[in-house]
């Protein structure tokens, strides 16, 4: 989004929906603007999917002292800031587990971010992690390469182009007449640990649509109204969440589905407050839809009641 751009008004804050740089998509197709900007950019370095940093903000590089062209690594262009600043993201991909310590993951320094920072990492992470996955042609099984800043990888041999993919996936604070939320609990989750019901959008499906089913296939409500309440990125590894808030009709009916979600529960303000304080009840991180839809229906004091463990899925 251009500094400049048109703010809009939406009832949630979502953390990782900020951003301060126009992409200026203008720019990509120009391999000498680029280059050139490269020179006086400032440079993101992301290590598979761990971000070079200094204490908790990322550490930007020079891109005068680098290498524009790397056999190991590729560039990719992300936009300009309000001074006209070039931000790129120089990416190598490996598969090691440890990191050297000065490489931290998104879901760790995401909290401590500024808007700028915010939003340069998510498309940084999201845009490297979709190259990885398509380093061959999906047409002819040839090798792609990457063209346009980043934006475009092309076949070597039959020149077809590619272009990024964002999987829009639901997310849903189902609440009752009472203004209740009913939370679930997946499997694969750590214990104890409760969120939102969320699920992928299907093929030929609208947004409204997805929201009515999988409220239904996961505990078994009935909506009868819902609200669009914002979106944020997800880039674990690409998803767009839409986050809708939605009121059911059957309340004492509701029960877990037995096979994603298994235990569900009710809560008022007193319950989830009382339940996060004595850890019977762990909530998602900071950086998530599922926290910011939770603690804007909480109200005001949500950053001061609701203080516990932050928990990942495994």
């Amino acid at each position: 989004m251009s500094s400049d751009s048109p703010q809009i008004a939406l009832p949630l804050l979502l953390p990782l929906s900020r951003s301060e740089l126009d992409r200026a998509a203008h720019l990509r197709g120009d391999d000498s603007a680029l280059n050139e900007m490269w020179q006086r950019g400032k440079i993101i370095e992301l290590l598979g999917d761990r971000f070079r940093c200094s204490g908790n903000s990322l550490e930007f590089l020079s891109g005068s002292s680098l290498s524009s062209t790397n056999e190991e690594a590729e560039r990719y262009f992300l936009g300009l800031d309000k001074s006209g600043t070039p931000y790129f993201v120089l990416h190598k991909s490996t598969e090691i587990t440890e990191f050297p310590k000065e490489y931290e993951s998104l879901r760790t320094i995401g909290k401590s971010l500024n808007s700028l920072e915010i939003g340069a990492a998510v498309h940084a992470l999201a845009i490297a992690q979709w190259h990885d996955a398509h380093r061959r042609c999906a047409k002819c099984g040839a090798k792609t390469r990457s063209t346009m800043g980043g934006a475009v990888r092309k076949c070597e041999v039959c020149e077809s182009d590619h272009h990024p993919r964002t999987d829009p996936a639901v997310i849903v604070l189902v609440k009752d007449k009472a203004d209740r939320i009913l939370l679930g609990r997946q499997k694969v989750w750590p214990a104890k640990r409760f969120s939102t019901f969320a699920g992928f959008v299907e093929p030929g499906e609208s947004f409204e649509s997805t929201v009515l089913r999988e409220v239904s296939e996961e505990c078994g409500g009935t909506v009868e109204n819902m609200r669009y309440l914002g979106s944020q990125p997800w880039p674990f590894p690409a998803s767009l969440m839409i986050a809708f808030e939605a009121t059911i009709s059957n309340p004492d009916s509701v029960k877990a589905d037995g096979q994603e979600i298994e235990e569900i529960i009710w809560l008022n303000r007193n319950d989830l407050k009382s339940k996060v304080a004595s850890e019977e009840l762990l909530l998602p991180p900071r950086i998530s839809v599922a926290r910011a839809m939770i603690e804007a229906w909480y109200g005001a004091d949500a950053r001061k009641d609701l203080v516990g463990s932050e928990t990942w899925r495994n």
